[in-house]
């Protein structure tokens, strides 16, 4: 099966990183967004992939090249951007004639869900997760047999609490390239864009069967809390959690933590939940649910739950005091 990746989007949520790399590079958890994204569909099988880019597309394709010379991939240009059925809608014939299907997977969005199960079931899937404010996403209504009945985007008054978290299996992939040209003829939008979810309800007028999987976490890396989030649940592997980091002198490490290579790290307390990029340098901090890029350079800084990207820079306060009696200090 082969797999297409919208990666066009400005990532207006993740500014300032976003200023100079696409959001699907950002840095989390030891690899990027993509990176792994890319890994979870290659351990399901997945050897083909279209990749939609747009913003700073040079970059992501640079990456691509460079990272995963093994696999078989094309590009396709989205200007302007007008969503992601209009996103498809460019990239159809790349996948109409696909006979085993195409799976269609956001490249901002890492979920936890068994991706072989999801694969070997027949027929159309989309992947959803429960929410509290369905609101806020595209959602999904099912009947009472399990199939799906309806799918809507950011209802003002939503009938369902799950939410479509950016997977999505097509059985029948000219199906889908056709329901997109319908939509892209008919200039059916949803919010000022073409919607994915627009064209999926037209197949479903039109017969086709779709049934939902759950996935166990969604993580929307498109806004710094949740990236964050990520950042902290993938790094509870036992590769994170079992490393030796014995050879930072003089440093506390509190796993989980990812350290990238040739980093200089001394004097400092790191962790939980942190990562740092390459041939960064680090010395007098404390630092805990955190991510930092490579290249860069922190000192005498208390850090927590924060993105620094590459080859920055950033040094604290070191105070020398000779407090008296019955004194506070509060620096905050």
């Amino acid at each position: 099966m082969k797999a297409v990746i919208p990666v066009a989007g400005i990532g207006s949520r993740l500014r300032p990183h976003t200023h100079t790399q696409p959001k699907s590079l950002v840095p989390v958890a030891g690899n990027t967004i993509l990176g792994h994204i890319i890994d979870r569909l290659k351990a399901a099988g997945i050897e083909e992939f279209v990749f939609i880019i747009g913003y700073l597309g040079e970059k992501v394709e640079r990456y691509v090249r460079r990272q995963y010379p093994e696999l078989k991939v094309s590009f396709v240009v989205q200007e302007p951007r007008e969503g992601i059925a209009h996103a498809l809608w460019l990239a159809r014939e790349e996948f109409r004639h696909e006979q085993d299907g195409v799976l269609i997977m956001l490249g901002d969005t890492i979920v936890d869900v068994d991706l072989a199960a999801m694969l070997s079931t027949a027929g159309n899937v989309l992947a959803v997760k429960e929410v509290k404010t369905p609101s806020m996403f595209g959602l999904v209504e099912t009947g009472t047999s399990g199939r799906v009945t309806k799918v809507v985007e950011k209802p003002r008054i939503p009938k369902s609490n799950y939410a479509l978290v950016g997977l999505y299996k097509i059985a029948n992939a000219d199906w889908l390239a056709s329901a997109l040209e319908r939509l892209i003829d008919q200039d059916q939008r949803t919010h000022g864009e073409f919607q994915l979810t627009d064209a999926l309800m037209l197949m479903i007028q039109d017969g086709a069967a779709m049934t939902t999987t759950p996935v166990d976490n969604w993580f929307d890396c498109g806004r710094k809390e949740s990236l964050l989030e990520a950042n902290a649940r993938l790094l509870n592997r036992p590769e994170f959690l079992e490393r030796d980091y014995s050879e930072f002198p003089d440093t506390i490490i509190i796993p989980p933590v990812s350290i990238g290579k040739d980093c200089t790290i001394s004097h400092s307390i790191i962790g939980p939940n942190v990562a740092i990029g390459d041939r960064t340098i680090v010395k007098n901090t404390i630092l805990s649910d955190s991510i930092i890029g490579s290249y860069s350079e922190l000192r005498s800084a208390v850090m927590h739950d924060c993105i620094v990207g590459s080859d920055a820079s950033f040094r604290g306060l070191n105070h020398s005091l000779n407090i008296g009696d019955n004194t506070e200090i509060d620096y905050s």
